[in-house]
């Protein structure tokens, strides 16, 4: 449970505030994904926005905890 908490508390602070600096430059009505507008509306761009940022922040302290991992954690107890 540790773990997770240090995976998903952090990532969310910083995705929140990637979320406010994105759409500070970007209105959600002027996105266009793969050569079409977004036709969803700004509370749902937003959200979308959101869970897509915590989810890219996830990985990424996700990969800082594999990469924390001893040799002995990653081989195992019997190490000879």
């Amino acid at each position: 449970m540790s773990k997770l908490i240090q995976v998903l508390w952090p990532s969310f602070l910083v995705a929140g505030f990637a979320e406010v600096v994105f759409f500070t430059v970007f209105a959600p009505q002027e996105l266009y994904l793969f050569g079409q507008s977004v036709h969803y509306s700004p509370i749902a761009t937003y959200s979308i926005g959101f869970f897509g940022f915590w989810l890219a922040c996830a990985g990424s302290s996700l990969v800082t905890l594999f990469f924390q991992r001893t040799a002995e954690q990653v081989n195992g107890a019997d190490v000879d």
